[in-house]
């Protein structure tokens, strides 16, 4: 039995520190809906990499049962005795569904685990899965520091990227929460801006409100900030202890106009929190924008959201012993935990995929890129253009917010989406097998999922994955669903069928690009695909053929990308002041008020722990909109720039023809400041050219027919390797699929860069 530990796998080929050694470790954790990325780079400067299931369990085999209540068991780390300590058995065969047997040791040198309790006979070879009593993170650093569950972390620092938020919102499990909003607008949620959400639907089903309860509160404030009639406090108290009584301890404020004046806001929800109240969150402190509706969205949301991702925060914080926990914001950058506000935690994970694709990119020498993260649960595409694209209103879960974020869109196809036939057409989505029970061949009774079909035609390695995989279970659901379709006259082979689901899932993931190219002026074929993500090398070749782009990089450790955009982020923070003024009125101020502004965003940035020194502006920018329109043009701002000149350049550029003859607005300026410091290297282990050789060959269904496509280990791989093909490439955490008529080769660092031939 081969047991690989994690210092093992940092010797080979894969990112490289992005910064000098620490003198602690330092963990990077980002957790999706079904997987966990972790990358440490421990004090002698040295990456690790382990990736979990989101669900905290690990599984393995069952090598030999040395009696009714031990099982040696094949894992894919070398553990310290009793790592398993406070764990148990579950969702295993020879277990009934939803019985657990604690784990009282474990003997690493045997690495047999032993039980509290008998268990029946288990053959060698049968699936166990063993849950773990702390979050994923915490999980994924235990395994790479192999310091067992039950003691003390050795000294470190983690940044976390976390979905829990946004799973939270999309599952409706936020806290009860009451809205208090100004008399008159108790429905101002529920008619919202009356947009239909399907144009076309006959039946239009709106979705219930977030919050549990809303409470008029008699106070009004004039356009401008001033005092028409008081708040009256007193009697809102006996609605407000009403609420405490009935579990309801989580409130939203949003009243109109405070973001002229803040005054109302502060004052109730400071006596909130004084009847009781664990939390309130009001829209002027979160969102100071003139749009009432996506203010009091924006409040509920981080309202509602609150506890959850406190709770999760906690738990994170307590695993790791209180050491500092940072986390990435939907913005990319990275802030205190104790800064995180919920409303900026929905596209966090997501944030640390552009980051590192970014950093990937421009390591390999491309500063265009269209960023492709494919995970176990979603697919997360994004537009670099030698700077990251931003948005200040983020839709999320049916809700909009009022928050800067990195411009993502999302679909809901990916290694685990679930593939189906309705009784009326085939789907690929939007619903996942998540990591419990996982893809049918995870061999816990999953459905048919893309991780299947892909398992299926050929174009993954069953034993290439850290969890035992089962082909005949994935083969036995396809074989079923395919059965019943023959049953209704369709004339498919089951390959075509399966093939079929690829290409219905790689249709809505290159629409998704569509949305951030050629929606926003861009052509993709300008662009080079960089792939990763778990599944992100498996679909990239025909991603690129429906968007008729030529050129592919896949990173070093591209399953573990998200991951390594945590160690490369800065941490920075936003600073905004709203003007809705003429530019001709105001030209004289705006650099004045982006000095302001600049000042604002340098000291928050201090507030983080960065030096003085190493705070740095990114950037400043000016929000110019033509009078009478809507949407606006983020240009840069600052001293020696003309803006109206580089409105009317950047107006051209994205619309094809000369701006109208107007006055120009200007709606708001923004600043970016940042922690300053020296970009982060990424190349592997240096090796020795020399040919690509194939380590073997497997059958794919290719085109229409059973082909052999030439295998290639990637840590073999050296700068100057070319190959054709079909071909895979095998690694650790993904592979590549090389689709025909497509070359790859080795860049020197150590990235696949996959180019289609145009003849």
């Amino acid at each position: 039995m081969v047991r690989l530990e994690p210092r093992a796998q940092a010797q080979g080929a894969g990112l490289s520190s992005p910064q000098p050694a620490p003198a602690i470790w330092q963990v990077w954790a980002d957790t999706g809906g079904t997987f966990t990325d972790c990358l440490g780079l421990d004090p002698r400067g040295q990456l690790h990499r382990v990736k979990v299931l989101s669900n905290s369990s690990v599984r393995g085999r069952v090598a030999a049962q040395p009696s009714t209540d031990s099982l040696e068991v094949r894992l894919p780390w070398r553990l310290p005795d009793d790592f398993f300590a406070g764990c148990s058995l579950g969702a295993s065969e020879g277990l009934a569904s939803g019985d657990r047997i604690a784990v009282s040791g474990f003997d690493a040198e045997r690495s047999t685990l032993r039980l509290a309790r008998s268990i029946g006979d288990l053959p060698a070879g049968a699936r166990i899965e063993i849950l773990c009593p702390c979050q994923a993170p915490v999980l994924g650093a235990h395994l790479l520091t192999g310091t067992g569950l039950a003691e003390a972390l050795p000294p470190l620092s983690m940044r976390l990227a976390t979905t829990r938020g946004t799973n939270a919102l999309l599952e409706r499990q936020g806290a009860r929460t009451v809205l208090f909003v100004t008399s008159g607008f108790a429905d101002l949620l529920r008619i919202g801006n009356q947009q239909r959400p399907d144009l076309f639907a006959l039946a239009v089903e709106k979705p219930a409100p977030l919050y549990a309860a809303v409470v008029e509160v008699d106070e009004r404030l004039a356009a401008d900030g001033g005092v028409l009639w008081p708040l009256d406090m007193a009697g809102l108290e006996g609605e407000a202890r009403r609420l405490l009584a009935d579990g309801v301890e989580t409130a939203a404020v949003s009243l109109l106009h405070s973001y002229r004046n803040p005054v109302h806001e502060e004052e109730l929800a400071g006596r909130l929190l004084e009847l009781g109240f664990r939390h309130v969150s009001t829209s002027a402190s979160l969102a100071r924008r003139i749009r009432y509706l996506p203010r009091a969205e924006t409040a509920l949301v981080n309202a509602y959201l609150s506890q959850a991702v406190a709770d999760y925060l906690e738990e994170v914080t307590a695993g790791i012993r209180g050491a500092p926990l940072m986390t990435m914001t939907s913005a990319g950058g990275v802030v205190r935990a104790r800064s995180f506000r919920p409303k900026d935690s929905l596209l966090s994970g997501p944030a640390g995929g552009v980051v590192g694709a970014a950093t990937a990119g421009r390591a390999s020498g491309e500063e265009r890129l269209l960023a492709f993260d494919m995970g176990g649960t979603s697919t997360d595409v994004s537009r670099f253009d030698g700077d990251f694209d931003y948005r200040y209103e983020t839709r999320v879960g049916g809700v909009r917010l009022l928050a800067p974020s990195l411009a993502i869109e999302t679909v809901a196809a990916g290694g685990g989406s679930i593939c189906a036939f309705d009784g009326t057409q085939l789907k690929v989505g939007p619903a996942s097998a998540g990591a419990a029970p996982g893809p049918a061949c995870y061999g816990f009774g999953g459905p048919l999922t893309l991780t299947d079909v892909n398992l299926l035609l050929g174009r993954l390695e069953a034993l290439r994955f850290e969890i035992p995989i089962d082909p005949a279970a994935a083969s036995a659901v396809a074989e079923h669903l395919h059965s019943g379709l023959a049953a209704r006259g369709a004339g498919l082979a089951r390959e075509e069928l399966l093939e079929g689901f690829l290409r219905i899932a790689d249709e809505r993931m290159a629409d998704a690009v569509r949305r951030i190219s050629v929606r926003e002026g861009f052509r993709p074929s300008r662009f080079c695909l960089v792939a990763f993500g778990g599944a992100g090398g498996q679909h990239a070749c025909a991603i690129a053929e429906l968007l008729e782009i030529l050129r592919v990089l896949v990173p070093t450790d591209a399953g573990l990308l998200s991951a390594y955009g945590l160690g490369a982020a800065r941490v920075e923070r936003f600073a905004e002041r709203q003007v809705l003024l003429p530019l001709a009125e105001v030209e004289v101020s705006v650099d004045t008020w982006l000095n302001e502004l600049a000042n604002e965003a340098l000291e928050r940035v201090r507030a983080e722990g960065i030096e003085p020194e190493l705070a740095t502006v990114r950037f400043r920018r000016a929000s110019l909109r033509l009078a009478g329109q809507e949407t606006v043009l983020e240009i840069e701002a600052g001293e020696e720039r003309d803006l109206r000149q580089e409105f009317a350049r950047d107006y051209r550029r994205r619309y094809g023809y000369p701006a109208p003859d107007r006055a120009i607005e200007v709606e708001s300026l923004r600043v970016v400041a940042s922690g300053a410091g020296a970009p982060p290297r990424q190349h592997g282990m240096a090796r020795e050219s020399g040919p690509a050789v194939p380590s073997g060959a497997r059958k794919c269904w290719i085109e229409g027919s059973w082909r052999e496509a030439e295998c290639y280990e990637r840590t073999t791989l050296a700068p100057g390797c070319r190959f054709q093909g079909p071909a895979l490439v095998l690694e650790a955490h993904s592979t590549t699929w090389v689709a025909p008529r497509w070359s790859c080769s080795v860049d020197e660092a150590l990235a696949l860069r996959l180019k289609r031939d145009q003849s």
